[in-house]
């Protein structure tokens, strides 16, 4: 369907470039915008302009934050000596929102993906090993997608981390093989933080 105007049309194409959005919903976001007080569309396109612009990340685990440390990282009653290493965002948020785990995280940026040319090299790992370096860590979970590319991101993980002593465990195989951490229920992602197993018993699961 042609729309009469170019400025509506490029607007429903950024819309439609989102996740799940297709060309219908849309246009309905872009007729929404239109039907808004203007104050109210300048400030939601203000604060898109800001979040490009001025949201940055953590400078100790890569979280997202609005200074060089994240609320997470600065809060002062979480466990500092475990750090949960997730892929990215989503699957923080998905921990979090469990409340079931109180210690700190350390995001990697993605898993290791031969496929996808995204190689160690690629993500957090240099930093992960200079935080355990200071010694004030005495676990470390893997939280990392039941995928294959995710089991062979724990697995390097397991083997870089060796010569440090530290406890390392990933989540209890509740969460299903092949899932995403980010599409599991909040009580089996939960139940699967607190019945976490040592990595070397859970390689022989696999």
């Amino acid at each position: 369907m042609e729309l009469p105007s170019k400025l509506l049309e490029k607007t429903v194409s950024y819309f439609e470039s989102l996740p799940g959005v297709g060309r219908r919903t849309a246009l309905r976001y872009t007729l929404q915008l239109l039907k808004m007080q203007k104050e109210d569309a300048l400030n939601f396109g203000a604060s898109v302009i800001k979040l490009v612009e001025e949201l940055g990340f953590c400078s100790i685990c890569h979280n997202v934050s609005d200074g060089d440390i994240c609320q997470i990282c600065a809060h002062p009653k979480r466990d500092t000596e475990t750090i949960c290493v997730v892929e990215d965002l989503r699957d923080l948020l998905a921990i979090e929102s469990t409340s079931q785990y109180y210690g700190v995280y350390h995001v990697l940026g993605g898993v290791i993906s031969p496929l996808d040319g995204i190689g160690p090299k690629d993500l957090h790992f240099e930093s992960l090993v200079s935080r355990l370096a200071e010694g004030t860590c005495k676990e470390v979970i893997f939280a990392l997608p039941s995928t294959m590319e995710g089991d062979t991101t724990s697995f390097y993980m397991f083997k870089r981390l060796k010569d440090f002593n530290i406890k390392t465990t990933s989540l209890a195989r509740g969460v299903a093989v092949g899932n995403e951490l980010q599409y599991t229920d909040e009580l089996t992602l939960g139940r699967s933080i607190q019945g976490r197993l040592p990595y070397d018993n859970a390689m022989r699961t696999f």
